[in-house]
């Protein structure tokens, strides 16, 4: 009898290690591009902002983030730093001397065959909404060479604005930047027919460079999220401070004053921004 119940735990222990590995299979980094995204968010200037951006290639998923953003991740969590305070308060910082790498784009983007996923922080919580792989590309009879690679055409509307992509067929991966997905080859170039956004791949890592190695995105960013919509989220970091308080963080009365004095000004410089604000995306 002992044999057997040895045997089975055996068993059981040997599954349970194949699942965990078979999981752990499934972010093995088959792709890692880099892309250039050009960006007028303001329509009072012609400055394009520009900013890089990873998107990394597993089994059955890609991940879409800011470079930097990432980058950030790995110093803050060896920066930061929490006090408890007298009056029950706690306050957030950073180590002396910490250089934190700032970028206004925190969110990750999981592209799969199922859906988009998209995440992102409101204060201290993590929230998440789903969309519809975009279906009503269409694919038009032209070609072109961007950076030595074959190129085809393809166009689509999506929240407001006309795109236009080129996509690789050499490249077997239905993904893009952004939400850009489900064409028969990765998009290398994608813009609005405006030429306000324009994502371009600048990078590619070779697969030779890439055996052994795995998706590197923190799971802390896109795991134990709270599912929402994007009309909510969006609110919820407007409503910052709100946020801060539904996870107990409080303030000094005088604390909770400045907060919603900053808030009103905030709200102040939102209204104003939003007559010039140029989004990537023109609807929900």
């Amino acid at each position: 009898m002992y044999n057997y119940q040895k045997l089975f735990l055996l068993f059981v222990l040997s599954f349970s290690i194949l699942s965990n590995a078979q999981s752990y299979k499934k972010d093995i980094l088959r792709g890692e591009f880099t892309y250039l995204l050009k960006a007028k968010f303001d329509t009072r200037k012609d400055h394009r902002d520009e900013e890089l951006f990873l998107l990394q290639v597993g089994e059955n998923r890609a991940f879409f983030a800011s470079a930097v953003s990432l980058k950030g991740d790995s110093v803050m969590a060896n920066s930061k730093t929490t006090t408890k305070n007298s009056d029950g308060s706690t306050t957030f910082g950073w180590k002396n001397g910490a250089m934190i790498p700032k970028t206004n784009f925190n969110f990750t983007i999981i592209q799969s065959n199922e859906n988009i996923q998209y995440f992102d922080f409101a204060g201290m919580s993590l929230l998440t909404y789903k969309e519809q792989i975009i279906k009503n590309w269409k694919l038009v009879d032209e070609g072109k060479i961007i950076n030595t690679i074959h190129c085809k055409k393809a166009e689509v509307t999506f929240k407001g604005r006309n795109w236009i992509a080129w996509y690789s067929p050499e490249i077997p991966f239905p993904y893009g930047p952004m939400k850009f997905s489900g064409l028969p080859g990765l998009i290398i170039k994608i813009t609005d027919d405006k030429g306000d956004f324009d994502f371009e791949i600048v990078k590619a890592v070779s697969d030779s460079k890439l055996k052994g190695k795995f998706v590197n995105v923190k799971k802390n960013r896109y795991t134990e999220a709270v599912e929402t919509t994007q009309p909510k989220l969006k609110q919820a970091q407007r409503n910052s401070s709100g946020v801060l308080e539904s996870y107990g963080i409080t303030t000094t009365l005088e604390g909770k004053e400045i907060l919603r004095q900053r808030e009103k000004e905030r709200e102040k410089l939102i209204d104003e921004n939003k007559k010039y604000a140029n989004p990537l995306e023109l609807e929900n």
